[in-house]
């Protein structure tokens, strides 16, 4: 699933419950502290300024 995510996709948020059904792009991978890539995905919320750390299975690519 990880493969069709790329930088500036649009994405529907699924997850967490209070911006489930907001859109987003996504903006990078997450790295860790240690320098090391996460599975995990940054998307910035486009109604709002919020920033999030979420898993594949918390949006779905739309574009």
């Amino acid at each position: 699933m990880t493969a069709n995510i790329q930088v500036g996709a649009r994405v529907r948020i699924l997850e967490p419950d209070y911006v489930a059904g907001q859109t987003g792009i996504i903006v990078s991978r997450e790295i860790l502290s240690d320098g090391k890539v996460s599975r995990r995905w940054i998307v910035q919320v486009e109604s709002e300024e919020i920033l999030l750390s979420l898993d594949p299975e918390q949006f779905l690519v739309l574009s």
